[in-house]
């Protein structure tokens, strides 16, 4: 395979792109940050500014213009996504000689929160595919790498992550499926909860109990598609990440070799948790470009609507919202930056960083969409106005990747170790 190196890869590619779409909608400038105090492109390198303007206009005429029609028909936007894959979104943080992008945490935040301007719903499942791409990248042998990274990053094949299950929410070391080692094989029962993805995509990175009660006892499994015994619960009907199948996943003694198994046996909670830092950070920023596309909208219908004998942009409580908005819009950016390269640096305080980027950043984040919705009044509730669906899309990520109120917990428990 030619390695092409990540930012170049991504630059050329995404200049090709943009010279074949040269009319650029005024919704896309919008989206690109033009208004100067909330700009996405403070204090980013020109590297970073070039594949982030990728990832504006792709947004802008790849996604936003589809973005109502796959919420309302339910749509999982394969040949969409195949696209952004071009442009190296498929692995955005996988190394490059398995056919990643190689970028760092920051440059896959800043990458994130551009896409999810165009449909909060699919960027956000792409986050999740990366999250497993990379869990497989990281912890695989080469072999393995070999195996699955390549079509995963041309998104030629999907990926999705099953930790959940019915009983073991933010319980999750207390999860009951199950993986007996038979020769060569795992025989693996049981079933997953609210998996994206569930039942369309290809690979499943499965955390199974291999051994003793608790975290030591899980194990990190590689399952396909196809595979005799795994099958798929009925497709859930969601308030907002239509775009996205939700499905459960079941195993009933479905057979899987021991070499899909990434990294020694008890290891599979620690990895299930490295990649959830990560996802932290990741649906953060899908919240972050939400937060930024609603705070546009809103500024625009206060410059427009009339009441009372003048445009609602004169009313000083609607003009104070608006500057409350702007403010923890930044603040959130900075922090969701600040734990990414607090990540990618391995720091000792990543983990308490990347729990407080996803619960404080995706608290503000939907304050700020439905804040926007309200400076819409009624129009705002129809679904010809994109934020209500900015709003139905991120409320769930107050939820995934760990509650807020395990975000809680974490930050706490770092806290009074100290002490």
């Amino acid at each position: 395979m030619a390695v092409v190196g990540p930012l170049s890869r991504i630059a050329r590619i995404g200049s090709t792109f943009c010279r074949n779409n040269s009319v650029v909608s005024s919704r896309s400038s919008q989206r690109r940050g033009i208004v100067s105090c909330i700009d996405p492109s403070h204090g980013l390198t020109d590297e970073q500014k070039e594949f982030q303007k990728v990832a504006f206009d792709f947004a802008a005429n790849e996604m936003a213009p589809h973005m109502a029609d796959w919420d309302q028909k339910e749509i999982f936007p394969v040949e969409t996504m195949r696209k952004a894959a071009q442009l190296g979104f498929g692995g955005i943080y996988v190394q490059p000689d398995v056919g990643g992008s190689g970028l760092s945490r920051l440059d896959t935040s800043i990458i994130f929160e551009a896409l999810s301007t165009g449909c909060v719903s699919t960027t956000a499942y792409i986050s999740i595919h990366n999250m497993c791409a990379w869990m497989i990248d990281t912890f695989g042998n080469n072999e393995q790498r070999e195996k699955f990274c390549p079509d995963l990053c041309s998104m030629e094949k999907f990926a999705s992550y099953c930790l959940t299950e019915p009983g073991s929410g933010s319980d999750a070391a207390s999860l009951l499926t199950s993986a007996q080692k038979k020769g060569d094989h795992y025989i693996l029962n049981g079933s997953k909860a609210f998996i994206s993805g569930g039942g369309d995509t290809d690979v499943y990175v499965v955390m199974c109990r291999t051994g003793v009660k608790g975290p030591k006892g899980i194990s990190c499994l590689v399952v396909e598609k196809g595979t005799p015994g795994l099958s798929f619960g009925k497709k859930e009907k969601k308030v907002g990440w239509n775009s996205q199948p939700t499905r459960a996943v079941i195993f009933e003694d479905c057979e899987v070799p021991v070499t899909n198994r990434l990294g020694e046996e008890g290891q599979g909670f620690n990895i299930a948790m490295k990649g959830l830092n990560g996802g932290r950070i990741n649906i953060a920023s899908c919240s972050l470009g939400a937060a930024h596309a609603s705070l546009l909208l809103a500024r625009d219908h206060l410059l427009v609507r009339k009441q009372f004998g003048e445009a609602l942009a004169n009313n000083q409580y609607l003009q104070f919202k608006l500057a409350e908005m702007a403010t923890k819009l930044v603040a959130s950016r900075l922090l969701v930056r600040e734990a990414a390269k607090a990540l990618q640096t391995n720091h000792p305080d990543a983990v308490s960083l990347c729990s407080m980027a996803k619960l404080f950043v995706t608290d503000e984040c939907f304050n700020i969409c439905n804040q926007a919705l309200q400076m819409h009044g009624g129009y705002g509730y129809l679904k010809d106005y994109a934020v209500q669906q900015f709003v139905r899309d991120i409320r769930v990520h107050q939820i995934l990747e760990g509650t807020n109120e395990v975000m809680r917990m974490i930050i706490s428990r770092n806290l009074l170790m100290e002490s």
